[in-house]
């Protein structure tokens, strides 16, 4: 317990200095070589090594294309590029397939998929509430998926402790329970509640950012917790479940006590392309 806490310490300090960073392209590096690492796990989890070193160098220039690039003419190269990279992919199926098993290759590509998904829709927020017309609402909702994320997940846990008795799915995830579900749903709400509070007397004070925070937005906050905490836990039990395929325990040992990349982020792949979703319907016109 004692490395998990010091870990999430000095883990919540670099989350810090990176969003200092948050208008400058070294947000948008960071973000990428997480991604990286990320994709990296799933490479590693399925099996693959020094001999496939061609699957994870296809990866690269398609997660930085579509994470730094925001030229338009630039992204138009994304769909030619997707369809090149499945041809390579096909390929490399045909050439290797005494020694390529095609299952691990298309879960690869899958996790990879989503991965990047995930955390492109924290820099489609900075690029869709630009620093200089909405100040810091951008980094606002990047924590507030953070905080339903990890919340959630905090509070699952000590609920579960406390008061776990049915499996939620057994299978999957022996450990999980119902009653720790629960406490994740109320986990995820109070931590969006608690940080818009604390952003809404920064923003009265020295007008951080730009909505002006009304009653209804608390109620959309208590709908979008409750369904970010269920998509945080379909996260976390759709990389457990890779996890017990492949047999492995953690997705690498990045974060003493925490595992990988992934055993860290993987409540949030589903849950930051959603409130990305959201943000457009119930916060602004965009």
């Amino acid at each position: 317990m004692k490395t998990r806490v010091i870990t999430a310490v000095v883990g919540l300090a670099v989350l810090a200095v990176v969003l200092a960073f948050f208008d400058t392209i070294v947000f948008d590096f960071v973000l990428s070589a997480i991604c990286l690492l990320a994709i990296h796990e799933v490479f590693s989890a399925m099996g693959f090594g020094k001999k496939q070193w061609y699957l994870y160098a296809a990866a690269v220039p398609f997660t930085l294309l579509v994470m730094l690039t925001s030229s338009q003419s630039v992204r138009a190269l994304i769909l030619p590029f997707c369809f090149l990279l499945v041809l390579f992919l096909n390929v490399c199926q045909i050439a290797h397939v005494q020694t390529l098993d095609f299952g691990k290759l298309s879960g690869y590509v899958y996790f990879s998929g989503v991965i990047v998904f995930c955390f492109y829709s924290l820099i489609h927020l900075k690029r869709c509430l630009p620093f200089a017309q909405y100040r810091y609402d951008a980094i606002y909702f990047i924590l507030l998926i953070l905080c339903s994320a990890w919340g959630g997940d905090t509070a699952a846990y000590f609920a579960g402790r406390a008061f776990g008795k049915h499996k939620l799915a057994p299978i999957v995830s022996p450990h999980k329970t119902v009653e720790g579900a629960i406490g994740g749903i109320f986990g995820s709400v109070l931590a969006g509640v608690v940080l818009t509070l604390v952003y809404s007397f920064l923003s009265a004070s020295h007008n951080v950012i730009t909505i002006q925070v009304q009653p209804r937005h608390y109620a959309i906050l208590v709908v979008m917790g409750a369904i970010a905490s269920v998509l945080g836990i379909l996260g976390d039990l759709f990389a457990s479940s890779v996890k017990r395929q492949v047999g492995i325990k953690d997705y690498g040992t990045i974060f003493p006590g925490h595992g990988g990349i992934l055993d860290r982020f993987d409540s949030v792949m589903f849950i930051a392309p959603f409130v990305s979703i959201a943000v457009r319907y119930f916060f602004y016109v965009l």
